[in-house]
């Protein structure tokens, strides 16, 4: 069972439920739809300290990533951020800014303020995602392209995302199968369903083959 949980263009939204609908359901997949989270207000206060988490974590991982490395012309996330600031034409600054690199360096480990941020995150994951999806005894919750990958992120859930059709300039768009810890094996069976059942995935048209 999995809900959906979609926000699409008007068009697009009704031909999207259209084919979920008539195809899943065709193959004997229960679909539950407009399931709500009760305490849906307190859940997303609780995700205000994203940011604070992702940006001190951030720091963390890659310095103690890049300090491992054999061989690299950096070795912290000071070094990433000198490195784009000299080779800034090459590396397109202007074009794909350094801000969060920037936010990140000026965090200091975790502290309090992450430690409470981290604690709101895991509560807005345990009473928001897990319970919907324990409640309703769902395999997996199903949204359009990757609205759902947030959530997933900030708990540590898997997420598997397949094509799901074209819109009018013939763009794919995907749609995304989450599930809970350990649900990995499901979520593939699901997706592999999914793409067997519609066919929607077309190999890229590649211009100047040689």
């Amino acid at each position: 069972m999995f809900p959906i949980c979609l926000n699409l263009s008007l068009n697009l939204l009704i031909t999207f439920i259209s084919c979920i609908l008539h195809n899943t359901r065709q193959k004997g997949a229960i679909l539950i739809e407009n399931l709500e989270i009760s305490n849906f207000s307190d859940i997303v206060s609780m995700l205000g300290g994203e940011y604070i988490a992702m940006t001190a974590e951030f720091k963390l991982a890659l310095n103690a990533y890049l300090k491992q490395l054999v061989v690299s012309p950096v070795r912290s996330l000071a070094d990433v951020i000198a490195f784009n600031k000299k080779f800034a034409d090459l590396e397109k600054i202007n074009d794909y800014p350094q801000d969060l690199f920037l936010e990140a360096e000026k965090t200091n480990g975790i502290g309090k303020l992450e430690k409470d941020a981290l604690m709101n995150l895991a509560k807005a994951s345990k009473y928001g995602f897990e319970k919907l999806m324990n409640d309703n005894k769902l395999d997996a919750l199903v949204t359009p392209y990757y609205t759902v990958s947030g959530v997933l992120a900030i708990g540590g859930y898997p997420g598997i995302s397949v094509p799901s059709g074209y819109d009018k300039d013939g763009g794919p768009y995907g749609i995304c199968f989450g599930g809970l810890k350990g649900s990995e094996p499901t979520l593939i069976e699901i997706a592999y369903g999914f793409e067997q059942a519609t066919k929607f995935r077309k190999p890229p048209t590649i211009k100047n083959q040689v």
